[in-house]
């Protein structure tokens, strides 16, 4: 099959790109590696070498099968498509006060529970690149909270801090912002709360922290679409403590981590989560959110769609 892949990010966008851009550089590798041709349309040229079998185009081509485009953004300055088409569909966009109206039309969505939020059944889990991690059944004495800092409160760092101390553990922050005022106001925070902030990690870095810490907790308040950061830390051998919110229970299950809607629940958690084993962990996102689980996944989207044509 051939296939276009189109977006607005710069490659690779696992250095300082959103998650949804991440996810479209992981496809890419994963239908190549999986044989098909693939062509990636990204408005600026790409940083570093594209995967093997992944060729980079300065403009959208028609001599292919299918469209991948990232959104609807991208698919507006596009225009109409002279080929078949679908999106990724990553986030419930009414966390954002925005009309849900603008991510039904030709959209996959990242997990059944964001499927099923705008009334839809098509989806296909998001993977992750388990060369960019590193695994570890060796932990070390924190835990560990990553997010964007502007969402770091709805994505539960509060609790997260209360889990921590439940555990006995050092709770270690990563993430960063740039609005102005932010992150000084987070390094407040973490001071007054003894969180040991870090900023944005990556690479080697962010590896390491992903695999060695002793658990990651993810006690979000939002209809979650997917959630990234976990599949990472569970490819990496550490369990996660997350809520029962949007697409968590369909990430994490009682072998790999422990979904909570409660406090006594998450305190049971913290108390219990040196039992659950690392190579679960890893052997669940393996077979789960590997980046060519989530390739094959989309190439029967695809088929669907040119069959019903």
């Amino acid at each position: 099959m051939r296939v276009l892949i189109v977006s607005d990010h710069r490659y690779p966008a696992s250095v300082g790109g959103p998650a949804g851009c991440r996810v479209l550089d992981f496809l890419a590798k994963g239908l190549a590696e999986l044989g098909h041709s693939v062509f990636y349309y990204i408005e600026q040229q790409p940083s570093l070498p594209l995967p093997p079998g992944v060729t980079y185009v300065p403009a959208p081509r028609w001599d292919v099968d299918i469209v991948h485009v990232r959104d609807y953004h991208v698919l507006e300055r596009l225009g109409p498509l002279p080929v078949p088409y679908l999106r990724t569909c990553h986030t419930d966009v009414a966390i954002y006060d925005m009309d849900r109206s603008i991510n039904t039309e030709h959209c996959v969505y990242v997990s059944q529970n964001l499927a099923h939020t705008y009334g839809r059944e098509r989806y296909v889990l998001n993977g992750v690149d388990p060369s960019e991690l590193m695994f570890s059944s060796r932990k070390r004495n924190y835990m560990l909270f990553v997010c964007g800092l502007e969402r770091a409160m709805q994505k539960g760092l509060e609790k997260s801090v209360e889990i921590a101390r439940e555990a006995r553990l050092p709770l270690i922050l990563a993430g960063s912002s740039q609005t102005p005022g932010v992150v000084e106001r987070f390094v407040d925070f973490c001071r007054e709360n003894r969180v040991r902030y870090v900023g944005e990690v990556w690479g080697t870095e962010k590896a390491k922290l992903f695999a060695y810490a002793n658990a990651f907790l993810f006690p979000t308040q939002w209809n979650e679409g997917f959630g990234m950061v976990m599949a990472e830390a569970l490819m990496s051998g550490t369990p996660v403590i997350c809520s029962s919110r949007g697409a968590c229970p369909e990430v994490v299950n009682a072998k790999v981590g422990f979904v909570c809607s409660s406090d006594e629940e998450y305190l049971y958690a913290a108390r219990r989560v040196a039992d659950i084993a690392p190579l679960d962990c890893r052997q669940w996102a393996m077979k789960t959110f590997h980046h060519r689980v989530m390739a094959q996944g989309y190439v029967r989207e695809y088929e669907a769609v040119l069959a019903a044509r």
